[in-house]
């Protein structure tokens, strides 16, 4: 005897519907810097190289402060960062004719960081990338104004690129074990 017609689109999207959520059982959406996976305690435990270059200072002061939350860097980090930051600065349009009308021309600065993450226990390298980011700025005639727009376009560029990075570090230290307490805070 065959079963009732009625009934099996019933059971197959009974069937469907207990399938789909067996699948959405397995999905776990989390909060990046969730206090469950300890990623905030990795990222306050993160050691930053010594800066080469005024550009280089301030990713790496603005690192400092988003990785510890303002707290300073750690006196034996877990993890080192070593970081090299360039900048560059140019002409958007390369127009001799707004040149002598004495306009300011549209400019960009353009800061790349390259760095890598190491454990500090092993040495094994975590991650390495080059990330980078761009301020556009008005570049003056005057020279005092056209140094400071660049170095204004400069900070811009680089407290984005230190987002970048700090984002980048997040998602590798939330796959790291958890960090071991030291035996006097148990």
């Amino acid at each position: 005897m065959l079963p009732d017609r009625s009934s099996l689109p019933r059971r197959s999207a009974l069937l469907l519907g207990l399938a789909l959520c067996v699948g959405l059982a397995g999905c776990q959406v989390r909060p990046l810097y969730s206090q469950a996976d300890g990623t905030a305690p990795k990222l306050a435990s993160v050691g930053f190289s010594e800066p080469k270059n005024r550009v280089e200072q301030v990713v790496r002061n603005e690192l400092v402060f988003l990785a510890a939350g303002g707290a300073g860097e750690p006196l034996n980090p877990a993890y080192n960062l070593t970081l090299h930051v360039s900048s560059t600065a140019s002409n958007v349009l390369d127009d001799d004719g707004l040149a002598e009308a004495r306009v300011p021309v549209a400019g960009r600065v353009q800061v790349t960081g390259s760095y890598t993450l190491t454990r500090s226990a092993d040495g094994q390298v975590l991650k390495r990338s080059e990330h980078s980011s761009v301020a556009l700025i008005d570049v003056s005639r005057q020279s005092f104004a056209k140094l400071r727009a660049i170095r204004d376009g400069e900070n811009r560029a680089a407290r984005e690129l230190a987002e970048f990075i700090r984002a980048d570090v997040a998602i590798v230290l939330s796959k790291e074990p958890p960090l071991q307490q030291p035996a006097w805070q148990k």
